[in-house]
C-alpha cells in the first residue's frame, strides 16, 4: 500500500494522477499544475509593436500583446506625449508609411460596429481607449482587452497601433474627436 501511495504521490506533483479504478479500469485526475500548465502554453502568443513618431511630433515608444486564456494583456511605455490622456487605437492596415500615419487607414473595425469603449462587443475590434501621460509626456500602462486577439478571423497582427494627439471621447463618431495620429508603428508576432 505504501509502494502505491509515494507512487501516486510523484505522479500526482507532476500534475496527472493515474491509477486502476476497484473494477481495473484506468482512472485519471487533472490537478491544477495541470490547468496551470495550459494558461501557461496558451499565454506563449504574443506580440510586439514599436511606435515611431508621425505628423511632426517626437512621441516613440513600444507596445506588447499577449494572449492569455480570456483575454490580451496590453502594456507598454510611451514617451514624448504631452501631459493627460491620448486616443490608443488598432487600425486596419499595417502601414506606417505616410508622414502622418493615414496610411494605417481606420480604426480595426470587421464586425462594422460604432465607435466606442474598450471592451465591448458593440465597438470597433480597434478601440482600446485612452492611454495616461504624466507630466513628464510619459505613459506606462497594462491593462486586459477581452475582445482582441493574436490569432484567428480578427488578429490584430500586421496591423497598426495609433497613439492619437489627444483624448478618444469614446462616442463621438468615427473615431473619437482624438486628433492628430502622433505614433504609429506595426504589430508583429514575436518569434
Amino acid at each position: 500500500m505504501k509502494k502505491i501511495v509515494l507512487s501516486l504521490l510523484l505522479v500526482f506533483s507532476a500534475g496527472v494522477v493515474s491509477a486502476e479504478g476497484v473494477a481495473g479500469a484506468p482512472i485519471t485526475v487533472a490537478t491544477d499544475a495541470t490547468a496551470s500548465t495550459a494558461a501557461v502554453a496558451t499565454a506563449s502568443l504574443s506580440a510586439m509593436c514599436t511606435l515611431s513618431p508621425a505628423s511632426g511630433s517626437k512621441v516613440a515608444g513600444w507596445v506588447k500583446f499577449t494572449q492569455m486564456k480570456h483575454y490580451v494583456l496590453v502594456e507598454g511605455d510611451v514617451t514624448g506625449l504631452t501631459p493627460g490622456k491620448h486616443g490608443f487605437h488598432i487600425h486596419d492596415k499595417g502601414d506606417c508609411s505616410a508622414t502622418d500615419a493615414t496610411s494605417a487607414g481606420g480604426h480595426f473595425n470587421p464586425t462594422k460596429q460604432e465607435h466606442g469603449p474598450p471592451n465591448s462587443v458593440k465597438s470597433h475590434l480597434g478601440d482600446l481607449g485612452n492611454i495616461t501621460a504624466d507630466s513628464s509626456g510619459e505613459a506606462k500602462f497594462k491593462f486586459k482587452d477581452k475582445i482582441i486577439r493574436l490569432s484567428g478571423e480578427n488578429t490584430i497582427v500586421e496591423r497598426a497601433i495609433i497613439v492619437h494627439a489627444n483624448l478618444d471621447d469614446e462616442k463621438t463618431q468615427p473615431v473619437g474627436n482624438a486628433g492628430a495620429r502622433v505614433a504609429c508603428g506595426v504589430i508583429q508576432l514575436s518569434k
